[in-house]
């Protein structure tokens, strides 16, 4: 029978490469109704903000049952591995789908056996999976971490009272980063819990759900022989891209920590009359710019001093990113990865092929809404 697999030509031959060939797209979901998720979220929209253990639990227990149907869809089918895995949330009028996909690899040869016996997955695409590979690392299995939160009605009330000044708003930076933490624990404890000694490609996703936000990192839980022991207990997390690690690996170093800061301001009462004025007239506005400047500032001290905690030497790939909270309040993240020196851990080989790095171009373009984006947060999804 003829195989069904997302993976693309160029994904096809960096596998080839490292001993496999394409076997079935496979697939695993359940389904929640939404009464349930809705009716938890009702209870907690007053509340000071923070996370909401009972959503977050629901949210992971439906990944978690498609990701399981997902694998076991491919054990059926004989595969070593799977590859390019995603977990998704799609919406359908009164109940929300959990959508695990990905395609199944098989071995071609004999190669180095894996560390593990059981079926891998990863969130690596099959040129991702080369890099991964090529530095020496084995993918373990697909993990995620998730926090359902709420901002609730100002960050408590102090919060409120401070958003009425201009400057940091103490309590939401305290909350929002602690939240944001939340989810990096979660994914590296899975990944501990798995054998695993480092967590590669980290994806974030925040996203709305039903009057609340998750905040949600997916990644791939790996083993590396040589990496020191010290992993074993606490798992090297990364954000770089699968071909930027291969660069820093080939540059000797190696990633040991994700490294995020979060800072929460307010324009405050007078500042955002102040804007708001100006925003009639042409030019700067100054009360705004000195406001996320402080919002940048912060977030990028926060990330120093947690490289400094993990004897990290740089931090790169540093990306920030702004939020509007309303009412004159602003989120800033900033979010990057921690590395050091390592010379014991080297890719295989001295430069990466073409086929790794070159990035397949979407042949279908669809403008009209697909089923489920009705609702804030669903999002179209691809199988590949």
């Amino acid at each position: 029978m003829a195989i069904i697999t997302g993976l693309s030509g160029n994904e096809l031959f960096c596998l080839r490469e490292k001993g496999f060939e394409p076997g079935n797209l496979v697939i695993g979901n359940s389904v929640f109704a939404l009464g349930v998720v809705g009716g938890l979220a009702s209870t907690v929209r007053t509340l000071g903000g923070g996370e909401i253990h009972e959503i977050t639990s629901i949210i992971k227990e439906g990944r978690a049952l498609s990701y399981m149907r997902m694998v076991e869809e491919a054990r059926r089918h004989g595969g070593e591995g799977v590859t390019g895995v995603s977990s998704q949330l799609i919406f359908h009028d009164s109940n929300v789908e959990y959508l695990s996909i990905g395609s199944t690899i098989h071995r071609t040869t004999e190669v180095e056996p894996h560390a593990f016996d059981h079926v891998f997955s990863t969130s690596a695409n099959g040129q991702e999976l080369y890099c991964q590979l090529d530095c020496g690392f084995q993918p373990v299995q697909f993990v995620f971490g998730n926090v359902a939160y709420s901002i609730g009605i100002g960050g408590g009330v102090m919060g409120a009272l401070r958003s009425l000044k201009s400057g940091e708003v103490i309590e939401y930076s305290g909350m929002l980063n602690r939240t944001r933490h939340l989810a990096l624990e979660r994914i590296s404890t899975e990944a501990r819990e798995a054998g695993a000694n480092a967590v590669l490609g980290i994806q974030t996703l925040i996203s709305p759900l039903i009057g609340m936000q998750e905040m949600l990192m997916t990644g791939t839980a790996s083993y590396h022989p040589a990496l020191p022991a010290q992993y074993k207990d606490s798992p090297i997390t990364s954000d770089l891209t699968n071909e930027e690690m291969w660069n820093v690996i080939h540059a000797g170093y190696c990633p040991i920590k994700l490294v995020l800061g979060v800072s929460v301001f307010s324009v405050g009462f007078a500042g955002g009359f102040k804007a708001m004025l100006k925003s009639f007239v042409r030019g700067e506005v100054k009360e705004l710019t000195y406001l996320i400047y402080q919002a940048r500032v912060k977030a990028l001290s926060m990330i120093e001093e947690d490289a400094a905690g993990c004897g990290a030497e740089d931090v790169v790939g540093v990306k920030t990113y702004v939020y509007d909270l309303g009412g004159g309040v602003i989120e800033l993240i900033a979010i990057g990865t921690a590395i050091k020196k390592m010379p014991d851990i080297r890719p295989q080989t001295s430069n990466l092929i073409p086929q790794a790095i070159i990035k397949d171009e979407e042949t279908f373009k669809n403008k009209v809404p697909m089923f489920g984006m009705n609702t804030p947060g669903a999002s179209p999804y691809r199988t590949g």
